[in-house]
């Protein structure tokens, strides 16, 4: 069983390599919430997430012999950045086999660092597959991003920052994925029983809750979601043996509210984080009862595709009643559609896109369908509008 004396250690060989990175209290959760919410920025660590600490303790841990036939690591992003970097310090080659499609500024990032990069497969378990077969032909060491006991031990290094810079803490909450990351700062249970370790997975893909009912790592089906970063289909071997015994809780949370924490995050807090990393933000968000104060969320990573934020800009906005899509039927005639922005501008809302249906089976002559999207202030705002537009005479459809 690994120990937080392991993790000491990891932490030992991470000194002047990895950022201490900051707490930074949030005013906003902790008024929304009714709790003392403290945030561990993991998003303004060296390459833009946690991968760093256990990639390089498990490099860092190789035989001279091993590290000469170089790593090979799979990963859609902060896994392969984390790889990459390690490597090139500790003087090792790297080779990582990315997704077809992966974001353009991960794979820079990752070349950039001094990897190789090579493309295979929709996705991070096709991917795997290839870098364990490249493994298998050159001998280079596999290097996993969450089932081993090295990957687990330097993840681990953030709980023992958490405990020194809120001592005081009673909860963590940790983005859940493969199970690296609540694995290693579980650890911290061994010397800390009074601690709760709530772990955080995007309900789309769940694989630790039915795993913890079956008593063993189980396969989930893989859905679309925004958090890619925890996206994983079946809990790693050994992060799992630890989870089952020491986390408290395994919570799951809706794209809805992943976006309304990235949102919220963004606006409120000043902190760009990618939808897996707000995970355990929107669990406090959506069930703030659940949890004990002081509570210290991570922000597991920052590193997110400029056109997926503005995707998920627009879903959060959404989500938080902040965006109102509506068709309205006027009749098709000069100065119909401009009696319509002008009733929206008394409503004091912006309209944002507008577009002209005439093609519809239901139309009858004279008339046309208008598609609108305009910003609201909020879920009020919006039903205000939406009551006032059908007091004004018009159809909503």
């Amino acid at each position: 069983m690994l120990t937080l004396s392991d993790v000491r250690a990891a932490r030992h060989l991470l000194d002047g390599i990895i950022e201490v990175t900051p707490i930074a209290h949030s005013r906003w959760l902790s008024d929304r919430t009714g709790l003392r919410v403290e945030l561990k920025a993991e998003n303004l660590q060296r390459t833009g997430s946690f991968k760093i600490r256990g990639a390089y303790v498990r490099i860092a841990r190789l035989t001279d012999e091993e590290r000469a036939r170089g790593v090979v690591a799979a990963s859609a992003g902060n896994h392969a950045q984390g790889v990459a970097l390690a490597a090139s310090v500790l003087g090792a080659r790297a080779t990582i086999f990315m997704p077809e499609g992966a974001a353009l500024p991960k794979v820079a990032a990752t070349e950039g660092y001094g990897a190789e990069v090579r493309f295979h497969g929709a996705g991070v378990t096709d991917a795997l597959v290839a870098a364990q077969e490249f493994a298998d032909e050159t001998g280079a060491v596999l290097i996993h991003p969450f089932d081993h006991a090295d990957i687990i031990i330097g993840q681990g290094s953030i709980g023992l920052e958490i405990v020194e810079q809120v001592p005081d803490v009673r909860t963590i909450v940790v983005p859940l994925g493969g199970g690296g990351l609540a694995a290693g700062v579980s650890l911290l249970k061994t010397e800390r029983p009074d601690l709760r370790i709530v772990g955080v997975q995007a309900e789309e893909v769940a694989a630790y809750p039915g795993s913890l009912a079956q008593g063993h790592p189980v396969a989930t089906p893989m859905s679309a979601t925004m958090a890619d970063g925890i996206a994983v289909a079946q809990p790693g071997s050994i992060p799992f043996e630890v989870i089952s015994s020491l986390v408290d809780e395994v919570v799951t949370v809706s794209e809805e509210q992943l976006s309304r924490a990235l949102i919220g995050l963004l606006e409120r807090a000043k902190m760009l984080v990618e939808p897996a990393g707000v995970a355990a933000v929107a669990a406090l968000l959506e069930h703030p009862e659940a949890f004990e104060g002081p509570v210290v969320p991570i922000l597991s990573g920052g590193n997110i595709d400029p056109l997926v934020l503005l995707d998920v800009i627009r879903h959060g906005l959404a989500a938080g009643g902040r965006f109102m899509n509506f068709k309205v039927r006027i009749t098709d005639r000069p100065g119909a559609l401009m009696r319509l922005l002008t009733d929206l501008a008394t409503l004091q809302v912006n309209v944002l896109n507008v577009g002209h249906d005439r093609s519809s089976e239901s139309l009858v002559i004279n008339q046309v369908d208008v598609d609108v999207q305009v910003a609201t202030r909020g879920p009020a705002h919006r039903a205000e509008v939406e009551a006032k537009l059908t007091g004004f005479g018009y159809e909503l459809i």
